[in-house]
């Protein structure tokens, strides 16, 4: 069973940036699309981003294209999220998943998940 642990969240100001870590163990991440979601107090977890296998391609939310960049290194079973030109609007909890359809931007359809890290934006 793979275990996701995620890190490098915190509080920034608006326009900062941040770079959010996820490290897998207990199995590869190779060959699994992964995701970012995020989630705020009262609101649904909502998809950021996703990654194919290998890197490739990449699948952005629409409120985060041109600010948030995601990439994996399989070598060392880590995915990332880098965030810059943060918004208020951005702050919640931030979780990877692994899944199988990079494509799919529902929460259910992702099996693993990580405990997620606090990210704050304040204005």
């Amino acid at each position: 069973q793979v275990q996701l642990v995620e890190s490098g969240g915190g509080l920034v100001q608006a326009g900062g940036s941040l770079r959010l870590s996820c490290a897998a163990s207990g199995g590869t991440l190779s060959g699994y699309a992964m995701a970012w979601f995020r989630q705020t107090p009262g609101k649904e977890r909502e998809f950021v981003a996703t990654t194919s296998w290998n890197g490739g391609n990449t699948n952005y939310a629409d409120f985060v294209k041109a600010r948030f960049t995601m990439s994996r290194d399989n070598a060392k079973n880590m995915v990332f999220l880098q965030m810059n030109s943060l918004k208020p609007g951005d702050t919640g909890v931030y979780y990877c998943a692994h899944g199988y359809n990079m494509y799919s931007h529902r929460a259910s359809d992702w099996d693993y998940w990580g405990q997620g890290t606090q990210v704050t934006v304040s204005s």
